[in-house]
């Protein structure tokens, strides 16, 4: 095939990459926001966003995913006019679900308000601010899907940088200026930021589609000749197969938005219950759902960038049948999965304080981050193993694991956080039990098809290196703390110092590989070389 593809390390790299500029700029954004709603502010943004994230699911229905899935196994076998006419089939799809959702919850704000959903009404002007994105947003994520079944993540990886500076510049203008008319209509504002956002990234995939159809051009001649008159698949059995696909995926997607709903309604009323008042639950639970929780997402940028690349690779490999490909690339993905995650939980549980007073300056936010710790080793290792199971074709399997883990999640969630001694915190443990469940049992399903299990070695040798690095940063930050004042240098210093430890451990035991170097985009070769030479590998 004509049009070259980016590599499995390559693309994840690329993702990794935009994932953490993204994340910086969605930080400094959570920085100004959060000084300018405040904690109650960002109550009031968290609860209209989990109804926005689940028209968005509805909405989608999991289609992107699928058109990825198919897309990779069309170009697997050379099909590259099956490949765009799956996508054709899907946008129209999809172009008819944004439009009625976004009208949906434009007009629907007014009735999950009086219905108690949301149980403080200044989160309607939030919600109504947040329906227009959801078309775009739709639109966007459909571009996405069809690009990364050509597994060319750049395409993605600009978007998401782009969607990400216009919504925060618009979140931050829109909440400053709204400000004065009241904290419910600058949390409107702040919403807006995912329309400009949407907009925005929606223009550079309509770019890179453009592109892509003028590089494919010769081959989609060359195949329609050789075509004839021959006929694909009807559009049905098409739309059938997106479905069997996608249904799962939607409603897999559709339990994150679901259980940010149930929190929604029963957490603030719980805290309630344990003698907390209205402000007091919309503070508390603005400090897990808008601090705790993007902190767990910050540190799980790669293995949501795996995830999303390990979806086409495990597709092209299966349609192949190359069961090698497929467990190499699921180990050296679970590999990678520990190797972040590891030292991300040991950094937050250590500085949980000290990190949330210096992003958000809410220092009353750090027991929770401490807590929710955990759950970026879960998380991560949850993302990693559902892109698997999606991969290989077995979509209904982390739709499933994650159903049980919510109700067992919503059930904690009951009982804990109207213990007065918890409160939040009981919350959070909830949160925790119901990641690791969804993750212990993805990696259950994974050994059933594939045999794959997780090296004990490897895991071992990481948690080793991960010790270290807890006992580096104890070091450091209590040395500082004798010759410094300044909380915020001591935290930057010994986070950095103990990374450091944590890599040149890794290198000594083994755990960096020379084709894990190898594979970063433009400098891996010449990083490769320099190892080489001082003796690393």
């Amino acid at each position: 095939m004509p049009v070259s593809r980016d590599s499995f390390y390559k693309g994840t790299f690329i993702l990794t990459a935009a994932g953490i500029v993204v994340k910086i700029i969605g930080s400094l954004n959570w920085i100004f926001v959060s000084r300018i709603l405040g904690g109650e502010g960002i109550g009031l943004y968290q609860m209209a966003f989990p109804i926005y994230l689940m028209a968005l699911s509805i909405s989608s229905a999991g289609i992107p995913v699928a058109i990825s899935i198919i897309t990779a196994e069309r170009l697997a076998l050379g099909d590259i006019l099956g490949a765009r006419r799956i996508f054709r089939i899907s946008l129209a799809i999809l172009t008819i679900t944004g439009i009625l959702f976004s009208v949906a919850t434009y007009f629907g704000a007014e009735w999950l308000i009086d219905q108690r959903f949301i149980r403080d009404p200044r989160a309607y002007y939030a919600i109504v601010a947040l329906a227009p994105a959801i078309f775009f947003v739709t639109m966007l994520s459909s571009y996405r899907g069809y690009l990364q079944g050509w597994q060319r993540m750049t395409p993605t990886a600009v978007s998401q940088i782009v969607e990400q500076v216009f919504r925060v510049i618009t979140m931050v203008l829109f909440a400053y200026m709204l400000l004065p008319s009241g904290l419910e209509y600058a949390a409107a504002g702040a919403s807006l930021g995912a329309f400009a956002g949407a907009v925005a990234g929606f223009v550079v995939l309509l770019y890179y589609d453009r592109k892509l159809e003028r590089e494919i051009a010769e081959e989609v001649a060359s195949q329609k000749q050789k075509a004839g008159d021959a006929k694909g698949d009807s559009c049905e059995k098409i739309i059938k197969r997106i479905f069997w696909l996608a249904l799962p995926v939607s409603a897999s997607s559709l339990m994150l938005p679901l259980v940010a709903n149930l929190d929604l309604m029963i957490v603030p009323m719980r805290l309630e219950v344990a003698g907390f008042t209205v402000a007091e639950a919309t503070e508390y639970f603005g400090y897990l759902t808008g601090m705790a929780v993007p902190l767990t997402n910050l540190a799980t940028i790669l293995t949501a960038a795996l995830a999303v690349s390990l979806v086409p690779a495990i597709s092209e490999a299966k349609a192949l049948g190359d069961k090698m490909r497929i467990m190499f690339r699921t180990g050296a993905a679970m590999r990678i999965t520990t190797i972040i995650t590891f030292p991300a939980f040991i950094l937050v549980f250590m500085l949980h304080t000290e990190i949330s007073t210096l992003i958000y300056n809410a220092p009353l936010a750090g027991p929770v981050v401490g807590y929710l710790a955990t759950a970026i080793v879960f998380l991560g290792i949850h993302q990693v193993t559902t892109g698997i199971l999606q991969g290989l074709g077995h979509t209904t399997v982390p739709l499933v694991n994650m159903a049980v883990a919510a109700v067992a999640k919503v059930g904690l969630n009951w009982v804990l956080t109207a213990i007065p001694a918890l409160g939040i915190l009981g919350a959070t443990l909830a949160t925790t039990v119901y990641m690791g469940l969804a993750a212990v049992m993805n990696l259950y399903f994974i050994h059933r098809y594939i045999g794959y299990r997780i090296s004990l070695t490897e895991s071992v040798k990481t948690a080793a290196a991960a010790f270290v690095m807890a006992v580096s940063i104890y070091a450091v930050y209590n040395a500082l703390a004798v010759t410094s004042d300044s909380t915020a240098v001591m935290t930057v210093v010994s986070a950095l110092a103990g990374s450091l430890v944590y890599t040149g451990v890794l290198f000594m035991l083994g755990m960096i590989r020379r084709e894990d170097v190898a594979g970063v985009p433009y400098v891996g070769d010449k990083l490769t070389r320099l190892f080489c030479r001082i003796g690393v590998f």
